[in-house]
């Protein structure tokens, strides 16, 4: 949709505008195109409290119950309650592995279509198309898919087998993009715009909206053309890759310090990096910095790896994943607790290290584990200054640094980069750390009614619990629409009684 040739978006008010198109925009859309979800008649769920609530109303549309009543008693692996009910919907008994079909039924709706329009920097997936295209994502195959489409079938039709039950990004990307043609929702995604400002404005209709400004490239140009639209509501789905964290140390900027994987990727397709470089060092200990350091290892490239928690952390997601369902993660667990700097000991020179047949009993050659350890510095001469907990401090020689620590949303197209909305306005948000706070029920920001954040944005980095947020929002709307519209039909009538009054007079 190419918004700078759309006049009837000028001045009009729409509903609800979306800022991104990843998971989170696609599922919200689909929900608001009318697509609407019903308990089966024939439908069983394996929670009975669940299963016997639905039963009270079953004619009703899960839109028209009250969520809060339904979220009483269910439980999973999200801290938000709408977002553990609409996946125990979806994937009922899914964190116990089992197959078990959903009790909903999907039906198109299109009287209860709100009008609606989502923006998003590239094609729908959002960053997904940004994502390395041959590992496995984390996510079993059916955690990533979205209503309407399962996963597994459109990618039979692919031919293609679904290896250890997980894809691909590219695959992932692929099948939100294919979705979003499949359900017909083109029509409210505007593709290639970059928002530059959300804010309130007095709208000349006499009401106070949201007006987005932004920039839109066009088809095949690099010009960018300008546009503005008002929406009566705005929903932040924006995701948190876009700003890499960084660890705020001396040396940081320097040329060999990289903060994504994709520069370790470029590295190793020009040739930069090889077998036969000074090592490298990974800093962190998330999935990212996991892949970092198995692309190296595979590479046959010396690792470094340096990350502040402890190895037994139960905290650390590696130790909150099946090792039969993620072999290659669970083998850089194990290098990480096999495998570490022993504090008093000789620091060991992986430059020097073999890295095949190793005689010394190493199981994992030309890799050293440095837990419970942060950078303190970085030299101009490819050195690193690595500190423990007791303030010891120990010096390794690389080649490239990868600082792999997380990402920030980019919100600067809000007041102080939406700092306001978190649960700690003092902080930059995070998805971990410090969320957007908003209504558990509703997802409507706490701080700026009217405005909406779900997905990584709210602490929900899985496919599969994002979209209970999205449910929370349409039902919210559609109460919001429900109540405007019987406002309106009210004061009309009272202004018909006026006049038959006046004219009796």
């Amino acid at each position: 949709m190419e918004l700078y040739n759309k006049d009837t978006f000028s001045e009009d008010i729409l509903p609800v505008v979306i800022v991104g198109n990843g998971p989170s925009g696609i599922c919200l859309s689909y929900l608001l195109s009318g697509y609407t979800p019903y308990f089966s008649p024939d439908g069983f769920h394996p929670n009975p409290i669940l299963h016997n609530k639905l039963m009270e109303n079953p004619h009703l549309s899960l839109f028209d119950h009250d969520l809060e009543y339904l979220c009483e008693g269910v439980e999973g692996r999200s801290s938000n309650p709408v977002a553990v009910l609409f996946d125990a919907l979806l994937l009922p008994d899914g964190d116990f592995g089992v197959d078990c079909a959903s009790p909903l039924i999907w039906r198109h709706e299109p009287e209860r279509a709100t009008p609606h329009l989502v923006l998003g920097k590239g094609p729908p997936g959002g960053a997904w198309h940004a994502m390395e295209g041959s590992m496995l994502t984390l996510s079993l195959a059916n955690w990533m898919e979205l209503p309407g489409l399962k996963l597994k079938d459109w990618m039979r039709d692919k031919r293609r087998n679904v290896r250890n039950d997980r894809a691909t990004p590219t695959e992932i990307a692929s099948y939100y993009q294919h979705y979003v043609t499949k359900m017909g929702l083109e029509k409210s995604f505007a593709c290639g715009t970059t928002v530059t400002s959300v804010s309130r404005v007095f709208h000349e209709s006499g009401c106070i909206v949201w007006k987005i400004e932004g920039l839109q490239r066009r088809a095949n140009e690099v010009t960018e053309v300008p546009f503005s639209v008002y929406a009566e509501n705005v929903v932040l789905a924006t995701g948190t890759h876009d700003i890499p964290a960084r660890l705020g140390v001396e040396g940081e900027n320097l040329p060999f310090v990289c903060h994504s994987f994709w520069e370790l990727e470029a590295a190793i397709s020009s040739g930069r990096l090889d077998r036969a470089s000074e090592p490298v060092l990974v800093v962190g200990a998330g999935l990212t910095a996991a892949d970092a350091v198995l692309a190296a290892h595979h590479l046959n490239t010396p690792v470094y790896h340096a990350f502040r928690r402890p190895v037994s952390d139960p905290a650390l997601i590696f130790n909150q994943l099946p090792k039969l369902l993620y072999p290659e993660y669970h083998k850089v667990h194990q290098m990480m607790s096999q495998q570490h700097h022993k504090v008093g000991e000789t620091m060991v020179n992986l430059s020097n290290q073999p890295l095949s047949s190793p005689s010394d009993g190493t199981c994992y050659p030309g890799y050293l584990s440095f837990p419970k350890h942060h950078v303190a510095a970085f030299r101009p001469d490819g050195k690193c200054l690595l500190e423990d907990e007791g303030g010891q401090q120990t010096v390794v020689q690389v080649s490239m640094a990868l600082v792999l620590i997380g990402a920030h949303p980019n919100l600067s197209f809000l007041p102080e980069h939406g700092r306001p909305l978190a649960l700690d306005s003092e902080e930059p948000i995070s998805c971990r750390r410090n969320p957007v706070d908003v209504d558990p029920y509703t997802y409507e920001c706490v701080k700026e009614p009217g405005m909406y954040a779900m997905g990584p944005l709210v602490g929900e980095n899985f496919v599969r619990f994002l979209k209970g947020g999205a449910l929370a929002i349409v039902c919210d709307i559609a109460r919001k629409r429900s109540k405007k519209q019987q406002e309106n039909c009210t004061i009309s009538s009272l202004n018909s009684q006026l006049t038959n009054c006046t004219l009796e007079a």
